[in-house]
């Protein structure tokens, strides 16, 4: 994960995750990261960008991922919470991002952040957010 906007998902990542432990607003979680952490080598707006969306929209987006998870939203762990919701952000607002680079995005973050089979919970409830917020593109890569 080297590329710039690989970078600014990973920093996203880790702030969104102080976001939902702490409570503190994204715009201090912003400052914060902008003094401590090295924004070096990401792509700072978009971190920037899902820094600030991400918890404006995460009713909506939660409302994406409820129907396809397993458990209630709040037992899912909170690293792969926020890896959803960055995916859900990215699959309904980010139509640039083709959903196979977000899905695989997300699951790289899995990868490394997430439980041992993290990736694979990540994988399927992305691909079914895909299926609801993108038909067209996923019926199109299907055929």
């Amino acid at each position: 994960m080297s590329n710039p906007r690989s970078m600014a998902r990973r920093l996203a990542l880790q702030a969104l995750y102080q976001w939902q432990v702490s409570g503190s607003t994204s715009a201090d979680i912003s400052a914060q990261f902008a003094e401590d952490q090295n924004l070096k080598g990401a792509e700072r707006g978009y971190f920037e960008e899902l820094l600030a969306k991400v918890p404006v929209h995460a009713d909506e987006l939660d409302e994406y991922l409820k129907p396809q998870l397993d458990r209630p939203l709040h037992e899912v762990d909170p690293v792969e919470r926020a890896i959803l919701r960055i995916g859900a952000y990215e699959l309904a607002y980010r139509k640039d991002i083709p959903y196979r680079v977000v899905i695989n995005e997300s699951i790289e973050l899995a990868k490394t952040f997430g439980g041992e089979q993290g990736h694979k919970y990540v994988n399927s409830i992305l691909d079914s957010v895909a299926k609801t917020v993108r038909p067209e593109e996923v019926a199109a890569k299907r055929k």
